[in-house]
């Protein structure tokens, strides 16, 4: 035990002398209450005699006299001595073997009697990791009261800082350099590269697409939308084609060709498109056209079958999928004077008042020059587009007092069922022909309201294959239909859509060069023989951009179903 003499300012510990300083500014009790006052957690309740008016600066104050005090004194002296010695233990980072460390403060005024035995640390411990006490720790040396009560509240705002709930550890000290220090080094971290910067998104070829999405004729546009982007999806999930992924930007004319070339023009400088697909219409297409080509835009498969698209030699930026409107008309003809036994002046025409119109009866009068003894065209009967204002043409039809065994439509949905409707029970053994434009699904829909009689016995041509099939591509189709477009029925409109855009991602999957429209250009025209599942194969060359020349027969029944036909 420390042994205390008023006569010195010297303490003994275990025999051996350590210098400890009192004087009257730094008394025990002003020390304790110092601790007690910053730390909070230490409480002094000691009375200290009252200093006389004339004490000596340099001496000590008077405190009761007596065994109590001075065994009260002693067991102070003894506490304080344990405190200041818990915080010197704790700031040598010397904690008992299983306790929780505490890092070293570069400013604490023991960090540098803890040196040595810190640099015999194991190297492999992590950096808040303490060692056991070594027994060869050098002594403690104790400094003066007034700098150990220091110490002791710094110490002691450490261990309570440490031991908060959600305490962050501080930094480690700042590793020293090679040879200042008898132990190990420690060891330099492991840097890890910084991972590689991200990929740079595929590039994505925007296409355009001008079809009528408000009006009477709205469903064709819908129907080709549907077709093309399911084709674009599926193969933008597969990674697309040369890391490029593809999207569809359309605009609506409403089938009205006075707002064609605002539609094209919008999509051409506000939107950037690479080029064009499956534009609906032949006289929006008459106004598009001019300006895909000033621009050198791609004009790929519109929906239409008109002579325009298809000059001879073609235009370099214009390709079709779809046979023609001459080879469609050329196959119902074959099939009312052929398969159904009609003469040629038993048959007339019901078309639109326009350039749609216009094409398909040029088909007609063109197969009928190819007939023996070239008969004259048929009867023509005209409606105006955008509308179901059909009741002239009946009339015109009434006229003929039952001559007429077979009408050809050439016309949108809803004019061509309005005519059956106002027509098939005058004429209830009346043949009625549709050229593929009508929109199949959307002409058994309207018929089917008017009543199961009136679709019975339709036929429209198509220049698909029958979308009940179940081909290879068909079933194709019919995925991507329901993964993308969940609760659309497999329609011939949007097929034909979907076979444009699989036909033009094909030639550019071939397309060995840097994708521009002239190296695409240059893949279509060297496209021979394609197989994709048809039952014909697509071909194009420099003197031919047409894909396709087949023309397969369907029938509609009392159920608004679609059968296939011979048309020969």
């Amino acid at each position: 035990m420390a042994m205390w003499s008023p006569r010195s300012s010297e303490r003994t510990v275990h025999g051996g002398r350590a210098p400890g300083k009192l004087n009257a500014r730094t008394s025990l009790g002003a020390v304790l209450q110092q601790a007690a006052h910053e730390t909070g957690v230490i409480e002094v309740n000691q009375t200290m005699a009252p200093k006389a008016p004339d004490a000596p600066e340099n001496t000590m104050p008077k405190v009761a006299s007596g065994p109590n005090a001075l065994s009260l004194m002693v067991l102070l002296g003894v506490l304080v001595l344990a405190g200041v010695g818990a915080a010197a233990f704790v700031l040598h980072g010397r904690a008992l073997p299983g306790s929780s460390a505490v890092a070293t403060q570069p400013d604490n005024p023991l960090a540098a009697q803890a040196s040595e035995a810190s640099a015999s640390a194991d190297p492999d411990q992590t950096k808040d990791a303490t060692p056991p006490l070594s027994a060869t720790s050098p002594k403690l040396v104790l400094p003066d009261i007034a700098s150990g009560a220091q110490a002791a509240v710094k110490a002691s705002r450490l261990v309570m800082a440490q031991a908060a709930p959600g305490a962050v550890a501080p930094k480690a000290a700042t590793p020293l350099p090679t040879g200042t220090s008898n132990g190990p080094q420690p060891v330099a971290p492991t840097v890890t590269p910084a991972p590689p910067a991200p990929a740079a998104p595929a590039r994505t070829l925007t296409f355009g697409m001008v079809a009528p999405f408000s009006g009477p004729s709205r469903s064709l546009g819908r129907e080709m939308k549907i077709g093309i982007e399911s084709a674009f999806d599926q193969a933008n999930a597969l990674g697309g084609v040369h890391g490029i992924s593809f999207k569809l930007a359309v605009a609506d004319d409403g089938y009205q060709p006075s707002r064609t070339a605002d539609a094209m023009n919008q999509l051409i400088d506000q939107q950037k498109v690479f080029g064009f697909i499956g534009n609906v219409g032949t006289p929006t297409s008459a106004v598009a056209l001019p300006i895909a080509l000033k621009a050198h835009k791609l004009f790929f498969g519109a929906f239409t079958g008109a002579a325009l698209l298809r000059n001879d030699p073609p235009d370099r930026y214009v390709f079709n999928y779809r046979a023609s409107y001459a080879e469609e008309m050329a196959a119902t003809v074959n099939y009312l004077l052929q398969v159904r036994r009609l003469k040629p002046n038993q048959i007339a025409v019901f078309a639109q008042d326009d350039g749609y119109g216009d094409a398909g009866y040029a088909g007609v009068a063109r197969a009928y020059r190819a007939l023996p003894g070239n008969p004259l065209p048929p009867p023509r009967f005209n409606y105006k587009r955008n509308t179901i204002e059909v009741e002239p043409a009946v009339k015109q039809l009434l006229a003929q007092h039952g001559r007429i065994k077979a009408v050809i439509m050439v016309a949108t949905y809803r004019a061509a069922a309005r005519f059956i409707g106002r027509t098939r029970d005058r004429f209830p053994k009346m043949i009625y022909t549709n050229i593929s434009f009508v929109g199949s699904t959307s002409l058994a829909e309207e018929l089917m309201l008017l009543g199961g009689k009136y679709a019975d016995g339709v036929v429209v041509t198509q220049v698909v294959p029958a979308v009940d099939a179940y081909s290879t591509l068909i079933l194709k189709y019919k995925s991507a239909i329901s993964t993308y477009f969940p609760g659309e029925a497999p329609d011939y409109v949007s097929l034909e859509g979907y076979i444009d855009a699989e036909l033009l991602l094909h030639a550019i999957d071939i397309d060995a060069k840097p994708i521009t429209t002239n190296s695409i250009v240059s893949s279509l025209e060297s496209l021979h023989n394609y197989d994709m599942g048809l039952g014909t194969p697509l071909s194009f060359s420099m003197d031919n951009h047409q894909a396709s020349h087949k023309v397969w027969g369907t029938q509609i029944d009392s159920h608004g179903k679609f059968h296939a036909i011979d048309l020969k």
